[in-house]
């Protein structure tokens, strides 16, 4: 009786295993186009944050562990898990910017595409994504590596203040003042958060004057020379230039040729007050010693934050299969890209790539203090499998497999948002220094003693 009591007071949808409408429900549960071979018992779409407290009680009444999604990219789909219940935020997308406190109260499902418009509005910006489809929920809890995180800090950093509702349904605040444990964990803690947030409260950032960006790209057997260039030249740039090294396949508008060439991309993005100060930021990039070799090269060139977000959707298109892991190393770019260089040159697919930002995070300790989300390394780099036939995803697994064990014997660790979970129980632990993980799973013992919420997604 009080199970089905539960149920009704639920104002959203409940789809359960069997149904026929649950197995295109458990799919769009995931936004890569390769699916995993995992089935929850119930699917809870949360039609309000009153849905979260009963959605949670209803699990417990059933015995079904809790997994939280809000949408976004989760290349191994971590909040899919079988045999529980899945609860579904991404109908929760409001936002509320207060002007005068330069704050906002944002739910989870809202994306970073939604977000950015909305404070630019107000003259205000934050470090939303990469990939503007993507969630602020599970990004916001995973620390958040987004745009201008070397200036600003990783996204958690500006969280100050979360509402959460813990494995007994109780709604709680969380800030430096109150329940201070349970905003460090959700600073980073990611797909093993304990605990359900229904709100962020941020601070927000002035809205940059101009950003411009910079890109040269070489024939990939110049790697060694870029790397070094564009490694030594990043301590000349600014926290507010964002500098990454890409190894990939060209594509237009680098060459038109047949068949494309692979290339190394070394792309700045500068945010600045003004187009003047952009330009000066990137000056240290417009003195590559070997710039008239590059197969593509375009200097200090505006862009919009649409621009960006258009950018990485051309580089990580919907509906594509996809399979992702990361590295923290203390081995510079150069040895780890040594490595990488070769799986690149014969990645079974022509959009399968190689992304090594130089600095991921900020360098200023301040800013990666209280929380969970951990830098264990000062190098990183995250391979990319992606592809479109579900009759090559063997090979393309194989092949991001083989690329993880060229470097992984120089890795430190891995970055809970885009780790590979699924590769080896260590994954997850791997994505914190020792004392944080110490502490995650003392706070989940506290917080969540009789297991509700499922923990890291293992083999």
């Amino acid at each position: 009786m009080r199970d089905r009591e539960l149920a009704r007071e639920i104002e959203g949808e409940l789809v359960q295993r069997g149904d026929s409408d649950y197995e295109a429900l458990r799919a769009g549960m995931v936004w890569n186009g390769l699916k995993p071979e995992r089935f929850p018992e119930l699917i809870v779409r949360a039609a309000s944050e009153r849905d979260v407290p009963e959605a949670i009680g209803l699990a417990r009444s059933r015995g079904l562990r809790i997994a939280v999604r809000a949408g976004g990219h989760s290349w191994c789909g971590s909040s899919v898990r079988s045999d529980g219940m899945l609860i579904d935020l991404s109908r929760l997308r409001r936002c509320d910017i207060d002007v005068a406190s330069a704050t906002a109260t944002v739910q989870p499902g809202v994306t970073g595409s939604e977000l950015a418009p909305e404070l630019a509005k107000h003259g205000f910006s934050f470090p939303t994504g990469h990939c503007g489809s993507v969630a602020v929920g599970g990004y916001l809890l995973s620390g958040g590596l987004g745009w201008n995180s070397g200036a600003l800090g990783p996204a958690c950093r500006s969280v100050y203040e979360i509402e959460a509702v813990t494995a007994d349904g109780e709604t709680v605040r969380c800030n430096k003042d109150e329940n201070p444990d349970l905003l460090w964990a959700a600073r980073g803690a990611g797909p093993g958060f304990f605990a359900v947030v229904t709100r962020f409260r941020l601070r927000l950032h002035r809205l940059p004057g101009a950003i411009m960006s910079t890109t040269y790209a070489f024939p990939l057997a110049d790697l060694e020379e870029v790397t070094n260039w564009a490694t030594e030249t990043a301590h000349e740039l600014k926290p507010t230039v964002e500098l990454s090294l890409v190894l990939a396949t060209a594509a237009p508008p680098m060459t038109r040729t047949r068949p494309r060439p692979k290339v190394i991309t070394a792309a700045a993005t500068a945010f600045a007050d003004s187009r003047e100060q952009a330009v000066q930021t990137l000056g240290p990039l417009r003195n590559c010693p070997f710039a008239d070799r590059a197969l593509f090269r375009e200097v200090d060139e505006p862009i919009s934050p649409d621009s960006l977000y258009k950018a990485s959707g051309d580089i990580w298109p919907a509906d594509h299969r996809y399979a992702a892991d990361t590295l923290w190393s203390q081995s510079d770019f150069g040895t780890l890209l040594s490595r990488l260089s070769e799986a690149v040159a014969t990645a079974p697919s022509g959009n399968s790539l190689v992304l090594a930002p130089i600095s991921p995070a900020s360098h200023n300790e301040e800013l990666l203090r209280d929380m969970a989300f951990s830098v264990l390394g000062s190098s990183y780099v995250v391979p990319y499998a992606i592809w479109d036939d579900p009759a090559e995803d063997d090979i393309n697994a194989r092949w991001l497999h083989e690329a993880m064990r060229a470097v992984e014997p120089l890795g430190t660790g891995h970055y809970i948002a885009e780790a590979d979970l699924g590769a080896g129980p260590a994954r997850a632990e791997r994505s914190y220094t020792a004392r944080d993980w110490r502490r995650l799973q003392s706070l989940r013992a506290r917080y969540d003693p009789e297991g509700v919420f499922h923990t890291y997604l293992t083999p």
